[in-house]
């Protein structure tokens, strides 16, 4: 029983069945009184449905709060995101040129300006047309010579970033930032936009056993020991995987 730094997905993951959610935030609550165990969101939700699903959730205070796939960090109290992974994700990224790429193709409908932060811009994207549509739009932009990359999830949000910035690469700069080596992180997810995760940073994963499609389709093509799909949904799968890789 040591510290270890736990960064999981909200919807569908953490939050889902509130049963096991709070048998989870004991646990973990427990263990960051005893251990010093670290916690961080990581969510493609933005601030404002952040705060409105606390609303009806019970959770836990985190560490970190990583919000809108990845592009945006907050300390935990802290009112302004984190400034070296602003200035990092930065350096070749265009925002109003992708808009401005993006305002040509008409199936690509705006979400919500709360929805849209300085190193995201999202769409809703219909899954029967995507296929056609995502090969044709990333052509545009790397055209132009912008270094951008796509997250698809839930067949229909289609999220614009720099190529540096997701949830993956958001979790290896908190590693980094906070001294956590690989055999001490533990990341979780459910859908599309928590691939980054499982690719990029250099931990044990759990992907729920209420993961959708796109991911367990990513998973079937892994040999590496280090993810670990649980047979139980959303927290009590956290509970499984965990107890799978001995955290407790």
């Amino acid at each position: 029983m040591a510290q270890f730094l736990l960064i999981t997905d909200l919807d569908h993951t953490l939050v889902g069945d509130s049963e096991a959610l709070a048998r989870l935030n004991q646990h973990l609550s427990q263990h960051r009184d005893e251990y010093g165990t670290i916690l961080v969101y990581s969510t493609g939700r933005s601030l404002t449905l952040y705060q409105q699903l606390l609303t009806n959730q019970d959770l836990l205070e985190p560490d970190y709060l990583v919000l809108s796939v990845g592009t945006v960090i907050y300390p935990h109290g802290s009112t302004q995101p984190d400034t070296a992974w602003s200035e990092y994700l930065s350096n070749g990224w265009n925002r109003d040129q992708v808009l401005a790429i993006a305002s040509h193709f008409s199936h690509l409908v705006p979400q919500p300006p709360s929805e849209q932060t300085d190193f995201k811009v999202s769409y809703f994207l219909d899954g029967s047309i995507a296929n056609e549509v995502i090969p044709r739009l990333k052509t545009a932009l790397t055209e132009r010579g912008l270094d951008i990359q796509f997250v698809y999830s839930s067949n229909k949000d289609l999220d614009i970033l720099p190529k540096k910035g997701n949830k993956g690469a958001a979790a290896t700069f908190l590693q980094q930032k906070l001294e956590m080596s690989g055999d001490r992180t533990v990341v979780c997810g459910d859908s599309g936009n928590d691939v980054s995760m499982f690719q990029q940073a250099q931990a044990k994963g759990i992907i729920v056993g209420n993961a959708k499609p796109e991911l367990r389709e990513w998973y079937s093509t892994q040999t590496s020991t280090n993810t670990y799909l649980a047979k139980a949904s959303c927290a009590g799968g956290i509970i499984e995987g965990l107890q799978y890789f001995g955290f407790w």
